[in-house]
């Protein structure tokens, strides 16, 4: 008999590409287009902090009930790098990556997708190569 194997979560490591400076920027669009990123991906919002450094560029998090999406954004080199993470079924972070290529103007980008939280997984056991990207170009 087979194990089934489970895993509590869906992790997309984001690279985004060729994006819009002005808007990479811009730390209340950046928290904008987070928060909304998070509600069209099915989350539930729970918090939320973004920081605008200087000279340039922004960090910040969406805390979601399902777990969280973050940034750091590299205006001068136009370049976004998100982490979103979802647990359960309720919410799809493939969506979220969709939206924020779309508001970042995204020229080119790529993600990888890990599943979280593997459960019934012998110690030591490869399941995939995680960072085999696919590219989007």
């Amino acid at each position: 008999m087979v194990k089934k194997t489970t895993n509590l979560g869906r992790h997309v490591l984001a690279e985004l590409y060729n994006c819009d400076s002005n808007v990479l920027n811009n730390v209340k669009l950046i928290e904008k287009f987070m928060v909304e990123a998070a509600v069209e991906c099915g989350a539930t919002v729970v918090e939320k902090n973004f920081h605008m450094f200087s000279p340039f560029g922004v960090s910040g998090v969406v805390i979601i009930s399902e777990s969280h999406l973050a940034i750091h954004t590299w205006p001068e080199y136009g370049y976004a790098a998100v982490d979103l993470f979802t647990c359960g079924d309720s919410c799809d972070p493939l969506v979220a990556y969709e939206y924020l290529k779309k508001q970042f103007n995204a020229g080119s980008s790529s993600y990888s997708e890990l599943k979280r939280g593997m459960l019934n997984v012998e110690d030591d056991k490869i399941i995939e190569t995680p960072f085999q990207l696919k590219a989007q170009i």
